[in-house]
């Protein structure tokens, strides 16, 4: 706990957002994200969701977004040092890399954690490189958001 009496790992506050403004952008970020691999394949998109902070903040005042997807090349080798250009480009686009290197699963997937505290979004990136189908993973996460005065959250 912190002298203020906030958790010491509180979710960063995103500001006062409705809902439907804090998923379109979250949805923008994740867009944006994407668009840095600048390779040709597909994406599965599981679309913006809700959640609760879950660091003690009133669940009907305060909401976290999160959009997960998936980018499959045309071709596996196509993913070759994607994850390395990602770790140079996104600096000058305002992310902070926080975390770079293999999980510690047998296949010891390449992850790539990113804060971008200008826009209160973080990126986790994973490349699975020896699954079947091989891809990158994306989860775009959110601050905490409140809803302006008068509002609840509506959308869990």
């Amino acid at each position: 706990m912190s002298d203020s009496g906030q958790s010491d790992n509180s979710v960063p506050s995103a500001g006062v957002s409705n809902l439907a403004d804090a998923r379109e952008q979250t949805e923008r970020a994740a867009k944006e994200l994407l668009d840095l691999i600048k390779i040709k394949g597909e994406t599965s998109r599981g679309g913006v969701r809700i959640t609760e902070c879950g660091d003690g903040r009133d669940p009907e005042k305060h909401f976290q977004t999160y959009h997960p997807s998936s980018f499959y090349p045309e071709s596996p080798d196509q993913l070759a040092g994607v994850m390395e250009r990602l770790r140079t480009e996104l600096p000058a686009l305002g992310w902070k890399i926080v975390e770079y290197g293999p999980d510690t699963s047998r296949n010891k997937n390449v992850n790539l954690t990113a804060d971008n505290d200008a826009q209160s979004f973080s990126v986790n990136i994973v490349h699975k490189a020896k699954n079947e189908r091989p891809n990158l993973s994306l989860r775009v996460v959110s601050g905490c958001y409140q809803v302006p005065e008068g509002e609840r959250v509506d959308g869990y």
